[in-house]
Protein backbone atom coordinates (compact mmCIF):
# COMPACT_ATOMS: atom_id res chain seq x y z
CA UNK A 1 0.00 0.00 0.00
CA UNK A 2 1.03 3.85 -0.83
CA UNK A 3 1.92 5.45 2.61
CA UNK A 4 3.51 8.80 3.71
CA UNK A 5 3.76 10.53 6.48
CA UNK A 6 5.16 13.86 7.07
CA UNK A 7 5.86 16.29 10.06
CA UNK A 8 6.53 19.68 9.01
CA UNK A 9 7.39 22.57 11.83
CA UNK A 10 7.92 26.11 10.84
CA UNK A 11 7.25 29.41 12.97
CA UNK A 12 3.95 29.43 11.69
CA UNK A 13 2.73 25.94 12.02
CA UNK A 14 2.98 22.83 12.93
CA UNK A 15 1.98 19.80 11.18
CA UNK A 16 1.75 15.44 11.45
CA UNK A 17 0.48 14.25 8.47
CA UNK A 18 0.00 10.40 7.09
CA UNK A 19 -1.93 9.43 3.89
CA UNK A 20 -2.47 5.74 2.93
CA UNK A 21 -3.84 6.02 -0.59
CA UNK A 22 -5.23 2.83 -0.42
CA UNK A 23 -7.46 3.44 2.24
CA UNK A 24 -11.00 2.90 3.21
CA UNK A 25 -12.10 6.72 3.62
CA UNK A 26 -11.05 6.73 7.33
CA UNK A 27 -10.14 10.23 9.02
CA UNK A 28 -8.72 11.94 12.17
CA UNK A 29 -8.68 15.56 11.54
CA UNK A 30 -7.84 18.67 13.65
CA UNK A 31 -6.55 21.80 12.15
CA UNK A 32 -8.26 24.47 14.27
CA UNK A 33 -11.26 25.45 11.85
CA UNK A 34 -13.88 23.43 11.80
CA UNK A 35 -15.25 24.12 8.40
CA UNK A 36 -12.02 23.02 6.87
CA UNK A 37 -11.88 19.81 8.84
CA UNK A 38 -15.64 18.93 7.31
CA UNK A 39 -14.04 19.79 3.92
CA UNK A 40 -10.94 17.33 4.68
CA UNK A 41 -12.90 14.54 6.48
CA UNK A 42 -15.12 14.49 3.43
CA UNK A 43 -11.98 14.69 0.72
CA UNK A 44 -10.88 11.54 2.82
CA UNK A 45 -14.03 9.87 2.49
CA UNK A 46 -14.34 10.24 -1.11
CA UNK A 47 -11.25 9.89 -2.02
CA UNK A 48 -10.79 6.34 -0.23
CA UNK A 49 -7.84 7.89 1.59
CA UNK A 50 -7.02 7.03 5.12
CA UNK A 51 -5.88 10.71 6.53
CA UNK A 52 -4.80 11.69 10.00
CA UNK A 53 -3.80 15.01 10.37
CA UNK A 54 -2.97 17.33 13.89
CA UNK A 55 -2.39 21.26 12.98
CA UNK A 56 -1.11 23.83 15.66
CA UNK A 57 -1.02 27.24 13.49
CA UNK A 58 -1.10 30.67 14.33
CA UNK A 59 -5.02 31.30 14.03
CA UNK A 60 -4.62 34.34 16.15
CA UNK A 61 -2.84 35.93 13.62
CA UNK A 62 -5.10 34.36 10.43
CA UNK A 63 -6.03 31.37 9.41
CA UNK A 64 -3.91 31.54 5.68
CA UNK A 65 -0.58 29.92 7.38
CA UNK A 66 -2.46 27.26 8.34
CA UNK A 67 -4.80 26.66 5.55
CA UNK A 68 -1.53 26.84 2.73
CA UNK A 69 0.61 24.34 4.71
CA UNK A 70 -2.09 22.00 5.23
CA UNK A 71 -2.11 22.06 1.08
CA UNK A 72 1.48 21.61 0.78
CA UNK A 73 2.03 19.02 3.52
CA UNK A 74 -0.59 16.80 2.11
CA UNK A 75 0.95 17.72 -1.66
CA UNK A 76 4.31 16.42 -0.44
CA UNK A 77 2.10 12.75 1.11
CA UNK A 78 0.63 12.33 -2.63
CA UNK A 79 3.72 13.30 -4.06
CA UNK A 80 5.87 10.59 -1.69
CA UNK A 81 3.64 7.90 -1.57
CA UNK A 82 3.32 7.67 -5.35
CA UNK A 83 7.01 7.83 -5.29
CA UNK A 84 8.13 6.86 -8.82
CA UNK A 85 4.86 7.04 -10.59
CA UNK A 86 5.05 4.17 -12.34
CA UNK A 87 1.85 2.41 -13.59
CA UNK A 88 -0.60 5.25 -12.58
CA UNK A 89 -2.68 7.24 -14.55
CA UNK A 90 -1.62 10.40 -13.65
CA UNK A 91 -4.29 12.55 -13.91
CA UNK A 92 -8.17 12.66 -13.38
CA UNK A 93 -11.11 14.32 -13.87
CA UNK A 94 -14.49 14.91 -11.93
CA UNK A 95 -17.81 16.52 -11.98
CA UNK A 96 -19.68 16.63 -8.74
CA UNK A 97 -23.14 17.99 -8.05
CA UNK A 98 -23.98 19.26 -4.89
CA UNK A 99 -27.55 19.74 -4.89
CA UNK A 100 -28.09 23.19 -7.16
CA UNK A 101 -24.44 23.14 -7.77
CA UNK A 102 -21.78 21.98 -9.69
CA UNK A 103 -17.98 21.76 -9.20
CA UNK A 104 -15.24 20.34 -11.40
CA UNK A 105 -11.59 19.32 -10.59
CA UNK A 106 -8.93 18.09 -12.49
CA UNK A 107 -5.16 17.04 -11.36
CA UNK A 108 -2.14 15.80 -12.95
CA UNK A 109 0.71 14.53 -11.26
CA UNK A 110 3.27 16.18 -14.19
CA UNK A 111 5.94 17.11 -12.57
CA UNK A 112 4.92 20.77 -12.95
CA UNK A 113 3.33 22.91 -10.72
CA UNK A 114 0.48 24.89 -12.04
CA UNK A 115 -3.30 25.68 -10.25
CA UNK A 116 -5.82 27.52 -11.74
CA UNK A 117 -9.45 28.06 -9.07
CA UNK A 118 -12.59 29.57 -9.04
CA UNK A 119 -14.98 29.04 -6.31
CA UNK A 120 -17.53 31.53 -7.14
CA UNK A 121 -17.88 32.21 -3.53
CA UNK A 122 -18.98 36.06 -2.70
CA UNK A 123 -19.18 35.49 1.28
CA UNK A 124 -16.08 36.37 3.78
CA UNK A 125 -16.94 33.47 6.16
CA UNK A 126 -18.23 29.80 4.99
CA UNK A 127 -18.70 28.60 8.75
CA UNK A 128 -15.40 29.58 9.87
CA UNK A 129 -13.11 29.27 7.01
CA UNK A 130 -12.23 32.79 5.59
CA UNK A 131 -13.20 31.87 1.89
CA UNK A 132 -10.90 33.71 0.29
CA UNK A 133 -8.54 30.95 1.87
CA UNK A 134 -9.75 27.77 -0.53
CA UNK A 135 -7.32 28.94 -3.55
CA UNK A 136 -4.45 29.30 -1.55
CA UNK A 137 -4.94 25.27 -0.40
CA UNK A 138 -5.29 24.04 -3.96
CA UNK A 139 -2.56 26.44 -4.76
CA UNK A 140 -0.35 24.78 -1.80
CA UNK A 141 -1.36 21.25 -2.66
CA UNK A 142 -0.03 22.17 -6.06
CA UNK A 143 3.23 23.59 -4.95
CA UNK A 144 4.09 20.34 -2.52
CA UNK A 145 3.09 17.51 -5.40
CA UNK A 146 4.47 19.30 -8.12
CA UNK A 147 0.80 18.75 -10.07
CA UNK A 148 -1.80 20.75 -12.12
CA UNK A 149 -4.23 21.03 -10.73
CA UNK A 150 -8.02 23.17 -11.59
CA UNK A 151 -11.15 23.29 -9.90
CA UNK A 152 -14.04 25.61 -10.91
CA UNK A 153 -17.60 25.78 -9.37
CA UNK A 154 -19.71 26.34 -12.35
CA UNK A 155 -22.84 27.15 -10.85
CA UNK A 156 -23.99 27.37 -7.44
CA UNK A 157 -26.38 29.04 -5.15
CA UNK A 158 -25.11 27.90 -1.59
CA UNK A 159 -21.55 29.13 -0.09
CA UNK A 160 -21.28 26.07 1.52
CA UNK A 161 -21.92 23.99 -1.63
CA UNK A 162 -19.18 25.49 -3.66
CA UNK A 163 -16.43 24.26 -1.35
CA UNK A 164 -18.04 21.60 -0.61
CA UNK A 165 -18.72 20.54 -4.28
CA UNK A 166 -14.91 21.17 -5.06
CA UNK A 167 -13.45 19.55 -2.03
CA UNK A 168 -15.45 16.41 -3.29
CA UNK A 169 -14.78 16.48 -7.04
CA UNK A 170 -10.65 17.04 -6.02
CA UNK A 171 -10.86 14.19 -3.83
CA UNK A 172 -12.47 11.85 -6.78
CA UNK A 173 -9.88 13.50 -9.25
CA UNK A 174 -7.40 12.22 -6.89
CA UNK A 175 -8.70 8.77 -6.99
CA UNK A 176 -8.46 8.76 -10.67
CA UNK A 177 -5.00 10.20 -11.19
CA UNK A 178 -3.54 7.48 -8.02
CA UNK A 179 -4.98 4.39 -9.74
CA UNK A 180 -3.08 2.02 -11.19
CA UNK A 181 -3.36 0.20 -14.46
CA UNK A 182 -2.69 -3.21 -14.05
CA UNK A 183 -1.50 -3.34 -17.97
CA UNK A 184 0.86 0.02 -17.09
CA UNK A 185 2.65 -1.07 -14.16
CA UNK A 186 5.66 -1.04 -15.27
CA UNK A 187 5.30 1.92 -17.51
CA UNK A 188 6.10 5.40 -16.58
CA UNK A 189 2.64 7.51 -17.72
CA UNK A 190 5.18 10.21 -19.82
CA UNK A 191 6.58 9.80 -23.65
CA UNK A 192 9.01 12.72 -21.82
CA UNK A 193 10.45 9.47 -20.10
CA UNK A 194 10.44 11.65 -16.74
CA UNK A 195 7.99 13.24 -14.61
Amino acid sequence: MRKATIHRVSKETQIRLSLTIEGRGRYQVSTGIRFFDHMLELFAHHGGFDLKLHVTGDLDVDQHHTVEDVGIVLGQAFEKALATKRGILRAGYFLMPMDETMGMAAVDFCGRTACVVGTKVKTRLVGDLQSELVPDFFEGFARGSHANVHARVLYGRSSHHKIEALFKAFARALRAACWRDPRMVRLLPSTKGVL
